[in-house]
């Protein structure tokens, strides 16, 4: 495609034209599902049409088995967006969601992962934390930031089954009436009580492959794990690194957020 103007409004009008001509022909004629993706995008970013960009979505995730394209219906279909109903179908999202990460899309991994392990989730969804934990595991194989920080963190507290779990809280509750830390004198929990057993070393390696990957909160935990030598051998040098390194990361969110207000408030 030419160059054109940006400072044109028509040339920018005409360009913009020409990319839904060209992304419809290599969809709907070539058949291409990259290119239908795009065309998801381009009818939800420029044209805001959400209602065709989830049929797009959709079509290209039955049709082509385009992961990306099944992550993004699921997120449409979670939420209502897309539809003349705005009330989400969890449950349908789920689906999705599976379906993309069996296409090997590590986002959609994350989140049927974080789908089954969640106790906040919707009840048309089953609490699945095993099923959960290997979604996370695959998705974090796939080197996605957030699955390997939420591995870290199931290993870092451990997660115990469903039964043990209605008996913690009640023995924590019963702590709050009589005032008394139930860390104190933690209950030894009975073998297979848990679904993820407590293992600071591997807290440690999934918390240091998320960092790597530049999420800030793992090198946050990976500062206080050196500080500590939770996991891994003390080291104070190391602690202070990644402290460094997380409160970088923190301002470049910041400016990040900063750059998109102003953006906001003089969108020309």
């Amino acid at each position: 495609m030419s160059s054109f103007d940006l400072k044109n409004e028509t040339e920018v009008k005409e360009y913009i034209d020409k990319l839904g001509v060209e992304y419809r022909f290599g969809c709907y004629s070539e058949k291409k599902p990259e290119v239908c993706h795009l065309l998801g995008d381009y009818l939800e970013g420029i044209r805001k049409d959400f209602e065709k960009a989830a049929k797009v979505y959709r079509s290209n995730c039955d049709d082509y088995n385009y992961g990306k394209s099944c992550l993004k219906y699921g997120n449409y279909t979670f939420l209502g967006k897309g539809r003349t109903s705005e009330k989400g179908d969890p449950a349908k999202a789920y689906a999705y969601y599976e379906k993309g990460c069996a296409l090997n899309d590590p986002d959609a991994c994350l989140h049927s992962g974080l789908l089954l392990v969640s106790k906040l989730m919707p009840k048309e969804i089953t609490r699945d934390v095993p099923k959960g934990f290997e979604l996370l595991k695959k998705s974090c194989e796939m080197n996605n930031a957030g699955a390997c920080f939420y591995l870290s963190g199931m290993y870092i507290s451990g997660v115990l089954k469903e039964e043990y779990q209605q008996q913690q809280q009640q023995q924590q509750a019963a702590a709050a009436v009589k005032k008394v830390d139930p860390a104190a004198a933690p209950e030894q929990r009975p073998p297979g009580a848990y679904v993820v057993e407590r293992n600071m070393e591997k807290a440690f390696e999934f918390a240091y492959k998320a960092c790597e990957l530049r999420n800030m909160y793992a090198c946050a935990n990976l500062s206080q794990m050196y500080a500590k030598g939770d996991g891994t051998a003390r080291d104070e040098k190391k602690a202070e690194k990644y402290k460094k390194l997380a409160l970088e990361m923190q301002d470049e969110v910041k400016k990040q957020q900063q750059l998109t207000f102003q953006q906001g408030l003089n969108p020309t």
